[in-house]
């Protein structure tokens, strides 16, 4: 009974599929204020109540969206515990593989302007893995004339990968997850 994720109906991860594709297919041709139900059900090819079957409006199937999208990635990044002792610029690889294969998903939704509820999410993820990193490796510097506040580090880490991450896709991946990740783990050794 613990596994019931395992066991949902195959019709019902398709149809979900669906209509998530037919969500980001909208987000790329028009802004979010002129998707309805009525176009989601319709470039998915399902009837509005089979929408209403999965979610109950617009911004809770974003809302999930955004919660599944940080779960697969947490998953990729968790996904091996002898990756604690990799070096970072692997679990970063690791990271924007999994973004490089779901490109689409994450260009539509990490650049789309009309809300940021995929970015927020995607922040207090980043958030709380820098937490994580700097809990583990104990304090920033360990010089004190160049301690740099733990609220600071944390922020200017964030919004740095995430805003890397953008652009990466925004300008259609021009490097290769291994080679940006080495050279965002440089960046932040420097």
């Amino acid at each position: 009974m613990e596994n019931n994720e395992a066991r949902v109906d195959p019709r019902v991860l398709r149809t979900r599929q669906l209509l998530k594709n037919a969500v980001v297919e909208l987000l790329e041709e028009m802004d979010i204020e002129k998707i309805t139900v009525n176009r989601i059900a319709e470039r998915a090819s399902i009837n509005r109540v089979t929408f209403y079957l999965h979610y109950r409006d617009l911004p809770d199937m974003l809302e999930k969206m955004a919660d599944e999208m940080v779960e697969n990635i947490r998953q990729v990044v968790n996904s091996n515990p002898e990756q604690a002792g990799k070096e970072e610029w692997q679990l970063l690889e690791n990271l924007l593989k999994h973004i490089q294969a779901n490109a689409r998903l994450y260009k539509v939704t990490l650049t789309f302007r009309q809300s940021t509820i995929f970015t927020d999410r995607l922040v207090a993820l980043i958030d709380e893995m820098i937490i994580s990193r700097l809990e583990r490796n104990g304090n920033i510097s360990s010089s004190p004339e160049s301690m740099v506040q733990r609220d600071i580090a944390i922020w200017y880490g964030s919004a740095a990968l995430i805003g890397t991450v953008v652009k990466w896709l925004r300008r259609d991946m021009p490097y290769t997850p291994a080679y940006l990740a080495k050279q965002i783990t440089m960046l932040r050794s420097q």
